[in-house]
């Protein structure tokens, strides 16, 4: 089986095309929102989070604003940092334990992790390739004011990721998501096709 990440830069199409691969039948894990469920009330993440960054990052009920959470990280890069390295270990734990219950269970072709920050955890190294998601940026911006963010706090989200030139750097496979969504499903089935040809040798 083929352990295969999925990463792009926010709001840069890398989640539809996690939705393409698995209406292909492909295993997807997303480590987007495994990292929102470790940082939950009565994780080891959730204490340590708030012994780093204090109570003001909390809701009336005590669990974590992951808005406040945001606004904080994303103004301060060492506060990202800290907050990375909180969370990132144990979110690749449980990536490679679902990696290997897959692969038991009969998973033959590729499975893949989707995550935001792939190349910046370093688990680009431990997969056996990277897909990259890409857009323009200027796509991310307006994509990102949509969703209702300002522009300020997009253009924010953006630069505290690596740039789309690194993210390609890195890449064993690359989808252009900066056309239509007919477009970007093409060039997901040529992948998925490649794929399956490789591993059925």
């Amino acid at each position: 089986m083929l352990r295969l990440g999925l990463t792009g830069g926010i709001a840069s199409g890398k989640s539809t095309v996690a939705a393409m691969l698995r209406e292909m039948g492909f295993a997807v894990l997303d480590a987007d929102s495994l990292a929102h469920r470790l940082i939950e009330r009565g994780e080891p993440a959730h204490e340590e989070i708030l012994r780093e960054f204090g109570p003001a990052i909390t809701d009336a009920s005590g669990s974590i604003n992951r808005v406040q959470l945001a606004n904080v990280v994303f103004a301060d890069r060492a506060k990202l940092d800290h907050l990375n390295a909180i969370v990132h270990p144990r979110v690749a734990d449980v990536v490679f334990r679902q990696f290997d219950e897959w692969e038991r269970n009969g998973v033959r072709d590729a499975a893949f992790v989707e995550a935001a920050l792939l190349i910046e955890a370093d688990l680009d190294k431990k997969l056996d390739g990277l897909i990259v998601a890409w857009c323009k940026p200027e796509q991310q911006l307006e994509r990102l004011v949509a969703r209702g963010l300002t522009e300020a706090e997009a253009r924010r989200r953006i630069a505290a990721q690596l740039s789309v030139e690194e993210k390609l750097r890195h890449a064993t496979e690359k989808i252009d998501c900066s056309g239509s969504l007919e477009e970007t499903s093409r060039q997901v089935a040529a992948l998925a096709a490649k794929l399956r040809r490789q591993t059925a040798r």
